[in-house]
C-alpha cells in the first residue's frame, strides 16, 4: 500500500477523508427521526423529560393583587398630605382584611396577603415608626411601590411553558403553582448501549494480565441518565464479528439508537464498522476532531447507530459534541447551541492545523477575580483523570496551530453541555 493510500488512524493529525464539525453534525441530523409518542406522566416524574404541546396557564399569576412586602399598607395618594396613618386592620397571608382603608388609614400587611380595598401602595416595615395605634412614614415613597398586580407574572390561558422544552425544576414548580398534576411528555427514547473488546472487564471482576476495567459504559449511562432516556446495558461483547452481530441485531429491535465504544479504529480486531456495513448502514465514519476522530453513524433496520471510540475522553468527547444534540432532536427537544465563552488561557497549548480539538480545561479567578482557563495538563484520550479534573472544553478551531500563554480562546462550560 502506498503512502497516498494509507488508511488514516486516530494519531495522524491530518485525514483528507474527515468529515468538518458542520458536515458531522448536518449529516447526523438529515438521518434523525423525531419521536412522537407521548405519555402522561405526574409532574415529580417529568423532570428532564420533553413536553409535547405547550401548557396554558389555568389561572392569573398572581391570583390576586398582594404585597410583596412586609409593612402597612396605605392608599398611595394620601402620602402627598401626610406622613402619619391610623391602623384599622391586619392582613395576612390566606386571611384578607375584610374592611375598607379610607383616608389616612393603613393596615398592617404581610408578604403575600391579598391588597385591601382603597390600597395601593405597600410601605417597608423599615420605613416606619411603629406605634400603638398609628405609624409614621419616613422618607419619600411611591405611589404603587411594593405591590405584586394580579396576572402580572401570568394572565390565564396565556403559554406557560412552550412544547419542546426539557423540562427542569422550575418548570414543574410552575406547574404545580398553576394547579397542574399531570403534563404530557414525549416517550422515554430507548438507547441500548454497549462496549467492546477482549480486554474489558466489569469493575466487579478480577483483572488478569491485559485487561481493563470498562469505564465507557459507566460515563456513558450516566451521560444517558442526564436526558431522561431509556438506558439499555447490554454490557460487555467480545471482539468476536458474530456475537458483535448478535448484539447489534438485538439491539435495533429493542431499541430507537444503539451506542457502542470501541472496535472502530482500524484495527485487525476492530469489527465494529465491518459488522454495520454488513447489516446496516454506514453514513460516516471519521470526523475531523480530536479526541475522537473513529466516530461510526449510521442505521441498523430503524435504529439509529453511534459507534464511539474506545478511548474512555475520546467516547466522553463525541458524545458531548454529537451524540447528545442527536439524542435530544430525536426526542424533541428545542435545540440550542452549546453555550460558549471567550476566555484568556493562562497555559499554553500545543495544536497542529487540520482538525477541531477540544482540549481539558478548568475555569478559575485569577488574583483579580476575573476568570480564566488553564489546561487539565496530559491531553492524552486514555487519560480519564484529565476529564475529572475539568469544568470546561478548550475549543480550539481547525485553522488554529499552537496557542500560546494568555491568549484568548472559546470555552465551553460542562455546565452548558449536561
Amino acid at each position: 500500500m502506498s503512502t497516498k493510500d494509507k488508511e488514516a488512524t486516530c494519531q495522524d493529525d491530518y485525514d483528507p477523508n474527515s468529515l468538518n464539525a458542520s458536515e458531522a453534525h448536518k449529516r447526523i441530523s438529515d438521518i434523525l427521526p423525531v419521536i412522537s409518542d407521548s405519555e402522561t406522566v405526574k409532574i415529580r416524574d417529568a423532570l428532564n423529560r420533553t413536553l409535547i404541546k405547550d401548557i396554558l396557564s389555568t389561572i392569573d399569576v398572581p391570583a390576586y393583587t398582594n404585597s410583596a412586602m412586609d409593612g402597612f399598607g396605605v392608599r398611595g395618594i394620601d402620602l402627598k398630605t401626610t406622613k402619619e396613618f391610623t391602623k384599622v386592620g391586619v392582613a395576612l397571608a390566606g386571611k384578607p382584611f375584610a374592611g375598607q382603608v379610607n383616608a389616612n388609614e393603613c393596615v398592617r400587611i404581610m408578604t403575600g396577603a391579598v391588597i385591601p380595598d382603597g390600597v395601593d401602595t405597600v410601605i417597608m416595615q423599615e420605613h416606619t415608626s411603629n406605634q400603638d395605634s398609628f405609624i409614621k412614614i419616613v422618607g419619600d415613597h411611591k405611589i404603587g411601590q411594593n405591590v405584586r398586580q394580579r396576572g402580572e407574572d401570568l394572565s390565564k390561558g396565556a403559554a406557560a411553558v412552550h412544547a419542546g422544552r426539557k423540562l427542569s425544576a422550575s418548570d414543574i414548580g410552575l406547574f404545580a403553582s398553576l394547579g397542574i398534576a399531570n403534563v404530557e411528555v414525549v416517550r422515554k427514547l430507548r438507547v441500548a448501549f454497549l462496549s467492546t473488546g477482549d480486554e474489558l472487564k466489569n469493575v466487579e471482576e478480577t483483572l488478569e494480565a491485559g485487561q481493563i476495567y470498562d469505564s465507557n459504559r459507566y460515563t456513558i449511562y450516566c451521560m444517558l441518565q442526564n436526558l431522561g432516556v431509556e438506558a439499555i446495558d447490554l454490557g460487555i461483547i467480545p471482539d468476536d464479528p458474530n456475537k458483535i452481530r448478535d448484539a447489534f441485531e438485538e439491539a435495533s429491535e429493542i431499541a430507537d439508537v444503539i451506542i457502542t465504544s470501541g472496535g472502530v479504529s482500524v484495527g485487525d480486531a476492530d469489527y465494529v464498522k465491518l459488522i454495520l456495513e454488513e447489516i446496516g448502514q454506514v453514513n460516516f465514519w471519521k470526523i475531523a476532531m480530536k479526541p475522537g476522530r473513529p466516530l461510526a453513524v449510521g442505521t441498523i433496520r430503524n435504529a439509529i447507530f453511534f459507534g464511539l471510540p474506545g478511548n474512555p475522553v475520546s467516547a466522553m468527547v463525541t458524545f458531548y459534541q454529537y451524540i447528545q444534540p442527536a439524542l435530544r432532536k430525536m426526542m424533541g427537544q428545542s435545540i440550542v447551541e452549546t453555550p460558549s465563552v471567550r476566555m484568556k488561557c493562562i497555559s499554553s497549548l500545543k495544536k497542529r492545523p487540520g482538525r477541531i480539538e477540544y482540549q481539558r480545561g478548568r475555569i478559575t479567578l485569577n488574583k483579580n477575580g476575573e476568570k480564566v482557563v488553564e489546561s487539565t495538563g496530559n491531553q492524552g484520550s486514555h487519560v480519564l483523570s484529565s476529564m475529572s479534573n475539568a469544568n470546561c472544553f478548550i475549543v480550539l478551531p481547525m485553522e488554529s496551530g499552537n496557542i500560546s500563554e494568555n491568549s484568548y480562546v472559546e470555552v465551553q462550560p460542562f455546565e452548558g453541555l449536561i
